[in-house]
């Protein structure tokens, strides 16, 4: 007899909103978990640096759970999920006491790009974010339903930025490395259109209504408010659970993999059929990053002051800096002053300061596979915008690109990503087939962030693939998210 109907393998923000999809529609859900705790990329932990000061694991701020479809069903802040917005989304510190700042509010951001701010306007300002977030957030095989000329904006905007155009709108140097500071998020080569869309959809939602928030308390807010969710629906979950080998699952109607193809290919090998078997096993991984959490017993101290109003700062200099930089970790050589990404919750989550002490999130890019200790490189390059930094840093740890998997198996060799943005995978992320959430075996899915929309805390490659699941059980309507 089998005990349940579906087994999700893996607890990030996918697998959990999958589960919860399935439960609600009155499915039994166990849901297992490698780790000792549950969430995948969206977890918050005491790492240990300072008494009391929590850091988030992976992802710090969450412009892609203000914006998804799934999300916005299931309610955070209905269910306590406090979305604090910084007053700048985003800022870009430059040499010379400049720096460029993604206000909410564009007229202010326009206003602070000198001769530039009427490109940004034309550009970011002119996109709607919610046909930005229906083109780029789709399945990447069905035609989004959104107005055809908002569309073709976003689509012109995003060939521009993404090929060797991208300059031919600024005449200064600030507005092109605002955006392209977004386009990093993307690790890879720049320009390139999968950088681009990510840059134009994330710079339109940092105008929008809901900014860049942050979780209160951390990221594991939004962990908790799915489980409490499945387990409210009869879900459970198993954590301290690896999924190594086939003989590993508990026998179910149906498996979804919160999980890279890789994993998939190595629990299922050849209960696949060898065309797709061959196709996953084909799937790319780009390149890397290096985490350096940091504790500090004071703000930032930014040149720019306005900077420290931003809950999240690109430091990677020029454009042009910034091209060399993620260069040559592709070619896998580390940059002197490699690109990185910068999360201070503390600027609007107090809850983050214990007896005076705050945490403050890193990511450094690296080659994939990097075994380097970057916090002399991180340090270095923050003094570089912010003199005095050491002088406030406590504690820091850094966990190199090799060992990111250690937390999270979906990091291999450090691609936070899950897969290389390349134009390829950027369409047939994982396969070219027409279903990308369908493995080729009957009762088997996979779900995360290398299946289509991508990387990010949005729920919706679970949320896709769950309906699948439902229509192959025979259950054609799709449950209501609304909480209880």
């Amino acid at each position: 007899m089998i005990a349940r109907d579906v087994v999700v393998v893996g607890s990030g923000p996918n697998g959990l909103a999958a589960a919860v999809t399935l439960a609600r529609a009155g499915l039994t859900v166990e849901v297992l978990e490698a780790q000792p705790t549950v969430g995948g990329g969206a977890r918050t932990l005491d790492l240990g640096l300072a008494d009391g000061v929590v850091h988030d694991v992976c992802s710090a701020v969450h412009p892609m759970a203000w914006a998804s479809p799934f999300f916005r069903a299931f309610d955070l802040p209905a269910r306590g999920v406090e979305l604090v917005v910084p007053e700048a989304s985003y800022a870009h510190p430059l040499a010379g006491g400049r720096a460029g700042i993604a206000y909410r509010d564009l007229a202010r951001t326009v206003g602070g790009l000198g001769v530039d701010g009427p490109a940004w306007r034309s550009l970011v300002g002119a996109l709607d974010p919610d046909v930005a977030v229906k083109v780029a957030l789709g399945d990447k095989r069905s035609v989004p339903l959104v107005n055809p000329v908002a569309a073709a904006r976003f689509g012109l905007g995003v060939v521009e930025q993404g090929t060797r155009a991208w300059d031919r709108r600024f005449v200064d140097d600030l507005a092109p490395a605002l955006l392209t500071g977004v386009a990093a998020h993307a690790s890879g080569p720049l320009p390139s259109l999968a950088a681009a869309g990510t840059a134009l959809l994330l710079a339109a939602l940092a105008h929008g209504d809901g900014g860049w928030p942050i979780p209160r308390g951390g990221s594991g807010a939004i962990t908790a408010a799915l489980v409490a969710d499945l387990e409210a629906h009869g879900g459970t979950v198993r954590t301290d659970h690896r999924v190594r080998r086939y003989e590993d699952l508990p026998r179910a109607h149906c498996y979804v993999f919160d999980t890279t193809p890789r994993t998939l290919v190595r629990v299922l090998g050849d209960r696949l059929p060898p065309r797709i078997r061959a196709e996953l096993a084909d799937f790319r991984y780009g390149d890397a990053a290096a985490k350096v959490d940091f504790v500090l017993d004071g703000p930032v101290p930014w040149a720019v002051a306005e900077v420290g109003l931003a809950g999240t700062v690109h430091v990677g200099g020029t454009r042009a800096e910034m091209v060399r930089a993620e260069d040559a970790v592709a070619r896998g050589e580390h940059a002197e002053l490699p690109m990185t990404l910068v999360s201070d919750p503390a600027v609007v989550d107090g809850s983050r300061i214990v007896h005076g002490r705050r945490p403050l999130w890193t990511y450094a890019h690296v080659p994939k596979g990097s075994t380097v200790d970057v916090t002399e490189a991180v340090t270095r390059h923050i003094e570089r915008y912010a003199p005095g930094f050491r002088d406030v840093v406590v504690s820091s740890r850094c966990t190199p690109a090799a060992h990111l998997s250690d937390h999270d198996e979906n990091y291999v060799d450090g691609d936070i990503s899950s897969g290389a943005a390349s134009l390829r995978q950027l369409f047939a992320r994982p396969t070219r087939r027409l279903d990308p959430y369908f493995s080729g075996r009957s009762g088997v899915y996979l779900c995360s962030a290398s299946t289509p929309p991508g990387p990010g805390v949005h729920g919706l490659g679970g949320w896709y693939a769950a309906r699948r699941v439902l229509r192959e059980l025979g259950i054609t309507r799709a449950p209501s998210l609304r909480p209880l």
